[in-house]
């Protein structure tokens, strides 16, 4: 029995250029996709860019999907602390850092959040991670923490004690975590980013002598 060209592709997301070369006698590799994506076979996350379905047998991934969607990026602030389980919510927007300009996507399999930062400040702190056989990239957690105090509008501390305030009865972040975190990684923060860098500030202090 032949086997099927789209199991090649997994639940990496790809694009017309990808598919064209599995379907080599396809002239019109556009209209190819919407039959295939009519038939539920793959969906469409935004123009010339797919991902198999849950029914052909996929389990996208939302951090590489949230890769291949804009990038460069990285998966960031809540969205990956929750990943670490370092919050308990549950998170309805990914949300990444890139050094593009800022812009978001609503798809079938969820909303997707990109916020800009300056080229210095992007490759601090970014891991690659793996679930299943995807591989993403994600912000460490102390680089999502230092994204999220960033990017996040009307935050504003003055003192380590608002700010832990803050992570436990608003975030709900597990500050025993705190202090296994590698400081390094805030002060990089600190020296490249371009805005509210005394809440980074605050938590170095919060982080190294807690208060």
């Amino acid at each position: 029995m032949k086997r099927d060209p789209l199991y090649q592709l997994g639940d990496t997301p790809f694009d017309l250029s990808v598919l064209s070369g599995l379907f080599p006698n396809t002239k019109h590799i556009t209209d190819k996709a919407r039959r295939l994506e009519q038939e539920g076979r793959i969906i469409r996350l935004k123009r010339g860019i797919y991902v198999r379905s849950a029914e052909d047998g996929a389990h996208p991934v939302q951090e590489l999907i949230a890769n291949h969607l804009y990038g460069p990026s990285y998966v960031s602030m809540q969205s990956a602390l929750r990943h670490y389980g370092l919050i308990p919510e549950r998170v309805f927007s990914i949300q990444s850092m890139t050094i593009k300009h800022s812009r978001s996507f609503d798809t079938p399999l969820g909303h997707y959040d990109f916020l800009s930062c300056p080229i210095a400040y992007f490759p601090i702190g970014i891991q690659q991670q793996q679930e299943g056989n995807s591989q993403f990239l994600i912000a460490s957690p102390e680089k999502a923490l230092c994204d999220l105090l960033v990017k996040t509008r009307g935050l504003e501390f003055d003192s380590s004690s608002n700010l832990h305030d803050y992570l436990e009865n608003d975030l709900r972040f597990d500050c025993t975590a705190l202090r296994s975190f590698n400081s390094s990684i805030f002060l990089q923060c600190l020296k490249h980013t371009t805005t509210k860098r005394n809440n980074i500030s605050t938590l170095i202090n919060l982080v190294e002598y807690g208060q």
